[in-house]
């Protein structure tokens, strides 16, 4: 059993969760933040201005720059990333979790800021970009998880839920994601402004879900 990678010298207890490392050195970035540094065990990453993913629908534009760190998504694991939302204040300053098959399939899941207050939504895309949020005031200065696990009777699905810190699980999206060789991993972007930075506190691959109904594998 392996620690998650914000706590890497640390014995985890065969009662907890099964976690297997996922250590900021084994993703690739989609594109080099302008700025990435490591902190108490996690990384600060500050995003380029105009960063982004979006995939025409609404505004007629591709955006592909946005910045996520991504690694092989093992088929018998769920994914998490947490990360401080303390930074996000600016119009679509966004943070969360993306799930990558290929440059026209993907979906990115976190909080996003939209009109002052912050979000919690996802994009799913295939080939075109669709756009799901809901308020979340009271998330806003606090450490928030997003997780994702495929589901579905033939697997061809991923559930998608978030928390603010150790609070109840919320799903947020079940979407259609048909995709063994995908890659997952922590996302930032800043499509409106320079000088976003954002903290991420964990990366981890942990138990996958057990029903859409119940609440996630407890740690």
């Amino acid at each position: 059993m392996i620690a998650a990678a914000d706590e890497p010298d640390r014995a985890v207890p065969e009662t907890e969760r099964s976690e297997r490392a996922a250590p900021w050195s084994a993703g690739r970035w989609t594109r080099d933040p302008l700025d990435v540094r490591t902190e108490e065990g996690g990384i600060v990453v500050e995003a380029a201005a105009g960063s982004d993913f979006w995939r025409t629908t609404h505004y007629g534009f591709v955006h592909d720059d946005g910045h996520a760190l991504l690694a092989p998504w093992p088929t018998d694991a769920a994914v998490e990333v947490s990360f401080d939302t303390s930074t996000l204040d600016g119009l679509y300053d966004q943070a969360g979790l993306m799930l990558q098959a290929g440059d026209e399939v993907w979906i990115k899941a976190g909080i996003e800021m939209n009109d002052g207050v912050p979000h919690v939504g996802a994009v799913v895309t295939n080939r075109v970009s669709d756009w799901s949020l809901a308020p979340v005031p009271d998330w806003g200065g606090r450490i928030v998880t997003i997780r994702a696990s495929r589901s579905g009777v033939e697997g061809d699905a991923v559930t998608l839920r978030a928390r603010a810190d150790e609070g109840e699980w919320r799903t947020i999206r079940v979407a259609p994601f048909d995709a063994d060789a995908a890659t997952a991993g922590p996302l930032v972007c800043a499509p409106m402004r320079a000088g976003l930075t954002v903290r991420f506190t964990r990366w981890a691959f942990v138990e996958p879900d057990v029903d859409l109904h119940e609440d996630p594998p407890a740690g």
